[in-house]
Parts: C-alpha cells; structure tokens; sequence
C-alpha cells in the first residue's frame, strides 16, 4: 500500500517538477528532508558542530566549570545571542511540517465530513491551526510560570533585570514562539492565500514577531511569558467558539460568544495592570527605567491596538445582526399577505369544489 505524501492535495494530474504547484503540492515533504539534512548532520563528527547550532539550544551562561559541579537536576540558564536566529529557523522548518500534518490529517478529514462553503471552510482551518498553537502555547507558559513561580512572587520578574538567564524549557519556549510567527510567511505560499486575505496574516505574523523578538532581545522574558500566557487564553477561548459557531448551524449556541468576550476584556485588563507593576513601578524606579517605561509604551501601544480590532468586530457584528433582522422583518409581512391572499381566494370558491379541489368553470 503506498503512503500518501504529507500536505499533498490527491490529483489526477501530476505537474512537473519544481513547478510552482509541485512544491505546493510537496511542500511539507521537501521542508523534510531539509530538516533531516540536518539532524544527521548531526551524526556525522565533521559537521556535527555545524548542525548543532541549528538544532540545540546555545549561550548556555552557567559555564561548563559550573555544570560539571552542579548536583544533578540542577537546570542550566542561557540567554539569547546570534545563534538564535540558527535555531529560530530549523524550528520554523518543523512548524511548516507540524502544520502540514495537522492540515492533511485532521482539519482537512473533519472538514469533508461537514461540507462547509468556501468562507466556513477558510476559517475553519484558520481557526484550527491558531486554536492548537495558541493551546499548547498556553499550556507550556502556565507550566513556566508554575516552575518559576512568576505569579507566587511578583518581584521575580524585575528582580536583578536585565540579569535574567532563561532555564531551558524557557528558552525554547521563545524559540518555538519565533519559528511559529516566521512560519506563517511561508505558509501564504504553501497554502495558496488569496491576495485580499494576505493583509491580515501578514500583520499577524509582522506583530508576532516584533513584540516576541523585542521581549526575548531586550531581557524582558520573565513577565513576557506571563503576559504571553494571558494572551494566549484569551485567544485559545476567541478561536473555540469561533469553531462551535461553525459547527453550530442552528444557532443554539449564539449567546456563548459573551463569555469570549468577557475573558478578552478581563485579559486585556490583567495584562495592563501587571504592566504598570513590572515595568513602572519594578524596572522603573531603578537605573535601567527608561528601558521599563519604553517597554510599557510597546506592551500598551499592543493592547490598545487589539482593543481597537475588538471594537471594529464587535461593532461589525452588531451592524450585520441588525440588517439580517431588518431584511427578516420585510420577508414576514410579505409572506403574511401571501398567505392572507390565498386563504381569500380559497373562501371565494363554493364548499363542495373546496372539498372536491376543483374549481367549476363555465
């Protein structure tokens, strides 16, 4: 039995190779072997050294001295550094990949299964793809910050700032976080975005990566995964209901997207007062304070455009919900005389031709 390659879309016609609907079509296999080209790299003594700085973690600052004493279990800390942007790219690579398997093998099965139109079927896999990662981002920030315990003691994260080394499931958190936003560029290609939806993502992507390669490069990673974590739950409860209303075509759950927003709203709060916490009130008052408040102006500029776009859809669904309801109100009145206009020419006709069906003619 053959194996059906991964993301590609079943054909009768086989494009040539290194056509643009050949890589569309192979994407996710030809990414592969990229990927594998250097993981055994890594098995080879001549280009292992090279291979490694694509695949593992580096600027380890506990020093090898240290290391070799510290009792076992103890973590080792880094910081960012150049070779970031090495490891930033493999882990895009196995993003384009992840994405690739979560399309063919699950979004795409649920969705021949619902016969969804186009509009239905683009925000399905939209939000699908966003609703796992922002998942499973969540859980790992709330894993960090139960591990660090960032929220049981508050000044943990200004403390010592900009001295703050990053265990290793922190750092690769803001790895994967980087790979993620940089894949989404790539991903207009492989998936064949339309141009008119390409502005939206494309801001999405830019955005991600400005504020997550701003927290990690200027030493604000401690509160940035805190409020990464906040902003993750908020999107992970925006995306699910997103999908319930796909899946709901009946409209019994309508009510539920209130509580999407009153967590958006609650986030977007806690997210401002901890800011003002850390960085006014924590990094402020100390000699690097201009490095605090010209983080509070990017964390507040962040909110208050989300706040903006929260407003734009909110007001955009109301206004679609009034004109439906406006265009319900005229159909019903017509359908009333309709209905009042055949009952009258019913009654017009003698008993026995009602009872009969037929109508005498002369």
């Amino acid at each position: 039995m053959a194996i059906k390659p991964i993301g590609r879309k079943s054909s009768s016609k086989n494009p040539p190779i290194l056509s643009h609907e050949f890589v569309i079509q192979n994407h996710a296999d030809i990414v592969s072997c990229i990927a594998m080209v250097f993981v055994v790299g890594l098995m080879i003594q001549t280009t292992s050294q090279l291979a490694s700085v694509f695949v593992t973690l580096h600027h380890n600052v506990t020093g090898e001295e240290a290391s070799a004493e510290n009792p076992r279990g103890v973590p080792f800390f880094y910081e960012a550094g150049w070779k970031d942007f090495c490891a930033v790219f493999f882990y895009m690579l196995i993003c384009i990949i992840m994405h690739a398997i979560l399309q063919e093998y699950v979004l795409d099965k649920i969705s021949k299964k619902l016969h969804l139109s186009k509009f239905k079927l683009s925000r399905f896999n939209e939000s699908g793809q966003l609703v796992v990662f922002y998942l499973v981002s969540f859980l790992w920030g709330f894993e960090v910050m139960l591990r660090e315990q960032y929220l049981s003691r508050l000044s943990s994260l200004w403390e010592d700032y900009p001295d703050h080394p990053m265990t290793f499931l922190h750092k690769l958190y803001f790895i994967i976080q980087l790979a993620y936003y940089l894949h989404m560029l790539p991903e207009l290609y492989f998936q064949k975005v339309k141009k008119e939806d390409q502005r939206e993502k494309i801001r999405h992507s830019t955005t991600g990566l400005f504020f997550v390669s701003f927290a990690y490069g200027t030493s604000f990673q401690r509160i940035s995964v805190v409020l990464l974590t906040f902003h993750y739950f908020s999107e992970v409860i925006t995306h699910f209901f997103q999908l319930l209303e796909i899946f709901d075509k009946h409209e019994k759950m309508a009510n539920a997207r209130v509580l999407s927003n009153i967590v958006f709203v609650f986030m977007r709060f806690s997210t401002m007062v901890l800011s003002v916490l850390t960085f006014f009130y924590g990094i402020g008052t100390t000699e690097l304070g201009h490095y605090g408040i010209l983080a509070l102006f990017v964390v507040y500029s962040l909110q208050g455009y989300l706040i903006f776009q929260f407003i734009n859809e909110f007001l955009r669904n109301r206004r679609e919900k009034q004109a439906e309801l406006k265009a319900l109100k005229k159909t019903k009145p017509a359908k009333v005389d309709k209905a009042k206009k055949e009952k009258k020419a019913d009654s017009d006709v003698p008993e026995v031709e009602q009872n009969s069906g037929k109508v005498k003619t002369k």
